[in-house]
């Protein structure tokens, strides 16, 4: 879980986001432009009331009265309708923010080594692209642009209370470095409590995603009230974090109401002492008195607000500061964009190869192996040899720490990953499939794959009828991670997608492992074909799989122990004679 707190106001972290404002700049300037509008509007209005009381009530002039009043409500709507645009723009610029930085975390995220996502939890890093970043989008539409239009405001009202009486002005203003201390701590509290809801946050969702995606386990040992109380016990710090917050307002802002109370009573009290013992008439007052008290409002509501926008600039601040942890994480596979090569051979050497995902933890020790255009290679060996770390590798889907591999020829690393991978095809031991129709889950979004290129793939590698007998055929949905098909029906239309992409590179990871005995029979007839003509890798559980296979590799802890046809092993009578005798007598009974 991520440490990032932020600063109430972190200077660098506040440029970075507002470069993200600048590709919409009519949008910023509109929004700096209204609140300069809306802070003269604002201050206008309490002046204008009060010399209306003053010259035209305490007159009884009624025509002037009329025109006045009809001058202030205009006043009212000139400055309902800028507050209505400046609303508008301010957020619509904060979703352009949002939009943006979105964007680009997803494509971040895209680009980061496996190794990353082994080291932070999915639930985390769905909090930073949702949430966090839905609290830079306040930045803007509840926190600067407010800020700064409150701050503009407070200065407009004092330039017009000291304009128009100084020494009620100074009167007014003694309550507030009681104000200001309330609001200091008010800051203070209300950043802790917020950067403990957010921690929270992170946790609830790292907890509900992996408990969702793993509730078959759940279930089966038993853990539901388990897991219930745990959930229950997060949720309660969640709740705690937020009740620290509100226990924080529920305070404040009565203390706000009531510093405001006390400083129209003693702006009355002076007035009404001033009109007793000076001389002065009621009728010479009212109409400043009206308008201070009008001020008042507009002077603490401003003060009272400024607090709340700076936790809402805080929250900014924090959600940003932990976005910006992970865009500026590197830990991309370095890549050369420049080699591009449209068709590989597929000549593979893996040449004293040492890899390990843990410092000090070697997986692969000193591997070497080669494998020729259009072959087919095997590989076998006990959970944990390092069978899928090879795969992890060929596909940089990791980096080694030492060695080389070289494809055609050309180091691994020279290739430009993008059409690398475009070449390769991996069929996996658990298919991912989306909650979306069986075409769109082959061709994955690619519009150049037509449907009947699907179908006519379909019918080459045989499964066609089994989609044919689906509701809906290709266009069926399959829901969340093809829940409603068998293990063996969602490795079928996974090695349909590899097919239809036609890739140089064929790799099947533990494809047949955990199906029947029919579907195996459909699942060789997928592989001949579309092994056919290219190079290939299978990592294989059951070794009456890889019997036609031109090498195998036999793996142990890391190490090459033996290589070599089907027959050959079995004719060395060593560590793949041994498996594959007990494999055998394991299907016998």
């Amino acid at each position: 879980m991520s440490d990032v707190t932020g600063k109430t106001w972190d200077g660098q972290l506040f440029k970075r986001i507002l470069a993200y404002s600048f590709p919409h700049k009519k949008l910023l300037v509109s929004g700096l432009f209204m609140t300069v509008v809306l802070a003269v509007l604002s201050s206008i209005r309490p002046w204008l009331i009060g010399l209306m009381i003053g010259d035209f009530v305490t007159l009884g002039l009624k025509q002037e009265l009329f025109y006045w009043t009809l001058m202030i409500v205009g006043f009212l709507v000139v400055e309902s309708l800028v507050q209505f645009y400046f609303s508008y723009t301010a957020n619509e610029l904060g979703q352009f923010v949002v939009k943006d930085l979105r964007v680009q975390l997803f494509k971040h995220i895209t680009r980061l080594k496996l190794a990353y996502f082994d080291k932070h939890p999915i639930g985390m890093l769905v909090t930073r692209a949702i949430s966090d970043i839905e609290t830079i989008a306040e930045i803007f539409s509840q926190g600067i642009l407010i800020i700064f239009g409150d701050l503009l405001k407070l200065s407009a009202v004092l330039a017009f209370m000291f304009y128009m009486n100084w020494e009620l002005t100074l009167i007014v203003l003694i309550p507030i470095p009681l104000l200001l201390v309330a609001t200091t701590i008010f800051k203070r509290v209300i950043k802790r409590s917020f950067q403990q809801v957010r921690n929270q946050v992170a946790n609830l969702n790292s907890f509900v995603q992996e408990h969702i995606t793993g509730m078959n386990i759940v279930q089966i040992f038993n853990r539901e009230r388990k897991e219930a109380e745990l959930f229950r016990q997060i949720n309660q710090k969640h709740k705690q974090a937020h009740i620290k917050g509100i226990m924080a307002y529920s305070v404040f802002f009565p203390v706000v109401e009531i510093l405001s109370a006390l400083s129209i009573a003693i702006l009355i009290l002076y007035s009404v002492n001033k009109v007793g013992f000076s001389g002065v008439r009621f009728e010479e007052i009212i109409g400043d008195l009206t308008a201070f008290i009008l001020y008042v409002h507009l002077l603490f509501r401003p003060i009272r607000m400024l607090a709340d926008r700076f936790n809402t600039l805080q929250m900014g601040m924090v959600g940003s500061s932990r976005v910006f942890a992970v865009l500026d994480t590197q830990e991309e596979i370095f890549q050369n964009d420049d080699f591009k090569k449209e068709k590989l051979n597929g000549d593979i050497v893996f040449d004293n190869i040492g890899f390990s995902y843990k410092e000090g933890t070697e997986v692969l020790k000193n591997l070497s192996f080669s494998i020729k255009s259009g072959e087919t290679m095997a590989i076998v060996g006990a959970t944990g040899s390092g069978k899928t770390s090879i795969i992890n590798l060929l596909c940089r889907f990791y980096e080694f720490q030492k060695g080389k591999i070289t494809l055609d020829g050309l180091d691994l690393r020279d290739y430009n990953i993008s059409v690398l991978r475009d070449r390769i095809s991996v069929v996996l031991q658990d298919v991912f499939l989306y909650s979306d129709s069986i075409y769109k889950n082959i061709t994955l979004g690619d519009s150049s794959i037509s449907k009947q290129d699907v179908i006519a793939a379909a019918k080459q590698i045989g499964v066609h009828k089994f989609i044919e007998s689906l509701p809906d055929s290709y266009h069926f949905n399959v829901k969340e991670r093809g829940g409603v098909l068998s293990t063996g029906q969602r490795q079928l239309l996974s090695f349909l997608r590899s097919y239809v992409y036609n890739p140089d590179i064929l790799i099947l990871d533990e494809a047949t492992s955990s199906i029947d005995t029919e579907t195996e029979e459909l699942i060789q007839e997928a592989i001949k074909k579309i092994t056919s003509g290219r190079t290939a890798v299978i990592i294989a559980h059951r070794l009456s799989t890889i019997k036609n296979a031109d090498h195998i590799l036999v793996l142990d802890k890391g190490v090459v122990v033996e290589t070599g046809t089907h027959e050959q092993l079995l004719k060395n009578k060593n560590y793949y004679s041994q498996l594959y005798d007990v494999q055998f007598s394991k299907d016998s009974l």
